[in-house]
């Protein structure tokens, strides 16, 4: 694995679905991330957190994708929250795009475990 490439990573921690990121995540790892996405949303533990601490950059249709998800997990009645700390360039496209207050958003993993 080099440096830049994105990894997508699922586990399950009590009742939280955790998804991953790491590295730089854009339009050819976003399907895996949306894919992970749905599938907790759909009939997953209540929570789902996506850990964007290892991100150091995520583009529009990583976007896209926590935004459906969001709307999918608000439907059936669970929760999507986004943990960081965030680096600046995730930060950016969340602040530039106004998306921010779409979001749950947690300072850690382990504050977004309780949010």
């Amino acid at each position: 694995m080099t440096e830049g490439e994105a990894v997508v990573t699922t586990t399950g921690r009590r009742d939280t679905t955790v998804i991953s990121l790491r590295g730089e995540v854009d339009e050819e790892a976003a399907p895996l991330l949306a894919r992970a996405l749905a599938q907790a949303s759909e009939g997953g533990p209540p929570r789902t957190v996506v850990d964007l601490s290892g991100a150091s950059f995520v583009d529009s249709s990583v976007l896209h994708a926590l935004l459906t998800a969001q709307r999918a997990h608000a439907a059936s009645g669970s929760v999507l929250v986004l943990a960081g700390p965030l680096h600046t360039a995730v930060r950016r496209l969340l602040d530039v795009t106004g998306a921010a207050p779409a979001f749950r958003l947690a300072d850690s993993l382990a504050a977004a475990m309780t949010c």
